[in-house]
């Protein structure tokens, strides 16, 4: 059995009514699951999963393969703020990106999850800036142990390989306002 305090990071459609979930867990870190079910009118999960949530979950482990069975989920943080504006909502959805693209499933980096959380709530009370942005991008590297302060992207990029997308738009949006 899996319980942990997670962090909702994507959401998949696996058939008609069920869905794949991904999480990140302090204990675990990034934990999928099916929600089988999920999308029936009268499902436990209706309206507890939504991106950048964050709660407890109950999961069955399974034996073979990494895709656990969703049982329970009790949400501690809804995090509406991030839903006012469209760039708060691009900047928690970058965050959240890069974090899963960063660490591989079943191993725990809880400073992760501890600077993810801090992220989103702060994109929950406050406008997203350059600073947040760079200043999230200089902790991952750090806590990844891959970079240096003063070029944390770069390092983030030769990481993973390749430029997260809604960086690009993140950065144009930002520089705008």
């Amino acid at each position: 059995m899996i319980e942990s305090h997670v962090i909702l990071l994507r959401i998949h459609r696996l058939s008609e009514t069920s869905l794949i979930v991904k999480w990140l867990s302090a204990d675990e870190g990034i934990i999928k699951t099916v929600a089988k079910g999920a999308l029936r009118p009268k499902s436990p999960f209706s309206g507890k999963l939504d991106l950048f949530f964050s709660g407890e979950i109950q999961a069955i482990r399974q034996k073979k393969g990494d895709l656990h069975i969703l049982k329970e989920i009790n949400i501690h943080h809804w995090r509406i703020g991030l839903r006012r504006q469209y760039i708060a909502t691009l900047m928690a959805g970058y965050f959240c990106q890069l974090v899963e693209n960063c660490l591989e499933a079943n191993h725990p980096e809880s400073s992760i999850y501890d600077l993810l959380m801090r992220a989103l709530d702060h994109l929950n009370e406050k406008e997203p800036t350059i600073k947040a942005l760079i200043h999230f991008e200089r902790e991952l590297a750090s806590a990844l142990g891959i970079g240096k302060q003063s070029d944390a992207f770069r390092a983030i990029f030769e990481y993973i390989g390749y430029i997260v997308p809604t960086r690009k738009e993140l950065i144009e949006r930002l520089t705008q306002a």
